[in-house]
């Protein structure tokens, strides 16, 4: 994707413009078992517990996309993780060095979308275009992460024309509201010439204000989002718009649903910082630096120690 002004650009290009949908009643997606609960034990920080329910799934429906989308799910939060500072007063992912360790993540992402539009044959289903845009949102996270624009937009292209044609098909699936607010809110932040950029290559514009408002409906409605809204939602208004409350206010419900992941608690505590909250911040920022000795993955929980502390010596704790 295009070199977004110090933010997490991968999700950006996720999707898709506004739909404009009639009222439907409500139909929820049908999950595959357990999924509700590998997505907890991925966001609480259970990376070997999720990582066997998965390969569980995966052995149970080597068909279905959804598995092979949690697991990429579960590896996006580790190199998230490694690939965190903290500048600018704020905790977050904003570049991250091409590795070959990067490849198996892309390679779930690319089984994921094969599996979803093998699907799509027989027959042409919402709940499958939906899975093929949530594989191409993985794709373009992880190209906007490493600075490659060209690879993010064309994914992201794509991956707008399938999150449009499930809406077309079920203006109720609220989750595919995550990425188009993401998009929509993204685009509205490029800088004058990223949009000239954009024009040529074809990538529909959006504004901030609806992405919001999509993004809230993702939280309120979705099935597999919600945590992913929230952190997102979150980080926007507080990189880009200073609205501190209001980030406030969607990153809360997950550092308190999720006390053990140290990401949702450095990110709170960014925000009371800034609000000038320092106890609570303090507080945040120690409950993050606690967290460590249950994270699983070595490389994380060091970075985790290090953004903790450097937060923290920000704010004047010891």
């Amino acid at each position: 994707m295009f070199r977004f002004p110090r933010g997490p650009i991968a999700p950006g290009l996720l999707l898709v413009f506004l739909l404009g949908a009639l009222p439907v009643s409500a139909r929820p997606l049908t999950l595959l078992p357990n999924t509700t609960v590998i997505l907890d034990h991925i966001y609480s920080g259970r990376r070997d517990q999720a990582l066997t329910e998965i390969h569980q799934l995966q052995q149970k429906y080597p068909t279905h996309p959804l598995p092979y989308l949690l697991e990429a799910e579960l590896e996006w939060w580790k190199i998230w993780c490694i690939s965190a500072e903290y500048k600018y007063g704020m905790t977050m992912a904003r570049h991250h060095e091409k590795s070959p360790a990067d490849q198996p993540y892309l390679e779930l992402a690319r089984k994921a979308y094969a599996l979803a539009e093998a699907g799509l044959r027989e027959p042409d289903t919402a709940e499958m275009h939906l899975y093929a845009g949530m594989a191409d949102a993985l794709e373009a996270r992880m190209y906007g992460l490493r600075g490659e624009a060209r690879a993010t937009a064309r994914a992201g292209v794509r991956g707008r024309e399938h999150f449009l044609k499930a809406l077309e098909k079920d203006p109720s699936l609220a989750d595919a509201e995550t990425g188009l607010g993401l998009y929509n809110y993204y685009v509205d932040t490029l800088s004058a010439m990223a949009r000239v950029l954009r024009f040529f290559m074809g990538v529909p514009g959006g504004s901030k204000e609806e992405g919001i408002r999509e993004l809230n409906r993702a939280i309120r409605e979705g099935q597999l989002t919600t945590a992913v809204a929230r952190f997102y939602l979150a980080l926007n208004l507080e990189n880009y718009d200073q609205r501190y409350e209001e980030a406030l206010r969607a990153m809360e419900p997950l550092a308190e649903k999720y006390p053990l992941n140290p990401m949702y608690l450095l990110v709170r505590g960014d925000l009371y910082a800034k609000l000038d909250r320092r106890k609570l911040a303090e507080n945040s920022y120690r409950a993050a630096l606690a967290s460590t000795d249950r994270i699983e993955e070595p490389q994380c929980r060091a970075r985790i120690v290090e953004l903790a502390h450097e937060a923290l010596a920000a704010i004047g704790g010891k």
